[in-house]
């Protein structure tokens, strides 16, 4: 299945917490300088950081750290953090007086799930999880399910989710690897009518949840709408909050892709969520995706229609490795019990 981790001098850190309220965490995606990113968001409750300087057509394409967090919009305070340590390495935009590293996040709702509203990451935590990346080795193994961000991440408010990685290498030497957080509203499908998982898919078969009653039919698995979707009870102890939910990914290829490719590259990974998780890039889902081009391996650009081919066969790639990742993210969770709940493994017998 592979790892982010073999396009090469992509490296990756977590840190975490866990026990006296606590259930969340930090991954950091460090690429090599000088690697070229975008980002595409379509859910509909995002959590982001910095995302707007992405945009292809922005000042700015080099990318120095991509932070994905737990503690929704107070855990982007962790990508100060990664931002500190990239300063002190000398690696950012160059201003006069020194760098401004970009470092773009994205966060997940995992507030109170280790049953304290307040636990959740800080700026410390990404600088911690940055050192980490930094000091692993060339194409490392990647820590997967319960770590980093994955933490305290949960699918469908009843099953643990987590983190999950995979990579393809295609024959022209590109390689096209992602790492996942999987925190979804929705749950693990496989196509319709296949009893079996597919070559790639790493969890069992399951229907896809039925949004259309909450009522459970004769036989079926699983509980009902209204229980898989429920959320803890509010810290106030009024009424308690929507759903909120996400999927975050980080793609990365050793293609020499410009910042506008890296944003259509992005676009097409959320095809990936799709075929993984049922629904998906819901209003309550902030799904990202970010893409990030390390500048090492040229496409065929020999004509107009090779261009058109090299692209549409690495963007298939990548929506093959998100949602082997997101897969790989279900199949690593282990159960968690804390005072918010008890989080099962999805298909677990």
């Amino acid at each position: 299945m592979g790892a982010i981790t073999d396009v090469p001098g992509v490296r990756v850190g977590h840190r975490q917490k866990s026990g006296d309220g606590w259930l969340t965490g930090v991954t950091v995606v460090l690429p090599p300088p000088g690697t070229c990113g975008s980002v595409d968001v379509q859910g509909g409750g995002p959590a982001t950081h910095e995302t707007d300087a992405l945009d292809p057509t922005t000042l700015v394409s080099a990318v120095d750290a991509v932070v994905l967090t737990g503690g929704s919009a107070y855990g982007l305070a962790s990508a100060a953090g990664a931002q500190r340590w990239c300063e002190e390495n000398g690696r950012g935009f160059a201003v006069p007086g020194g760098v401004v590293p970009i470092v773009p996040a994205a966060a997940i709702f995992d507030l109170g799930r280790g049953g304290d509203f307040s636990a959740r990451p800080t700026a410390d935590m990404g600088y911690a999880a940055t050192a980490a990346a930094a000091a692993q080795t060339e194409g490392h193994d990647v820590g997967r399910g319960n770590v980093g961000a994955g933490t305290g991440a949960v699918m469908a408010r009843t099953y643990k989710g987590g983190v999950g990685t995979a990579s393809v290498t295609l024959e022209n030497g590109v390689v096209v690897g992602a790492i996942a957080v999987v925190n979804a509203l929705g749950l693990p499908l496989t196509p319709p009518g296949n009893r079996e998982p597919s070559a790639r898919s790493v969890v069992p078969p399951h229907e896809p949840p039925n949004l259309a009653s909450s009522a459970r039919e004769p036989g079926s698995r699983g509980p009902t709408l209204d229980a898989r979707f429920r959320v803890p009870d509010s810290p106030s102890g009024g009424a308690a909050p929507p759903p909120l939910n996400t999927t975050l990914v980080v793609v990365a290829t050793n293609a020499v892709l410009d910042v506008a490719e890296c944003k259509r590259t992005a676009a097409a990974s959320h095809a990936g969520i799709a075929r993984a998780l049922n629904p998906s890039h819901t209003l309550a889902d902030g799904d990202t995706v970010f893409c990030l081009s390390t500048q090492a391996v040229a496409l065929d650009r020999s004509d107009e229609a090779a261009r058109q081919i090299s692209l549409i066969t690495l963007q298939s790639a990548a929506a093959d490795v998100v949602r082997s990742a997101i897969l790989d993210g279900v199949a690593s969770a282990e159960a968690v019990s804390t005072p918010a709940g008890d989080y099962g493994v999805f298909g677990a017998r």
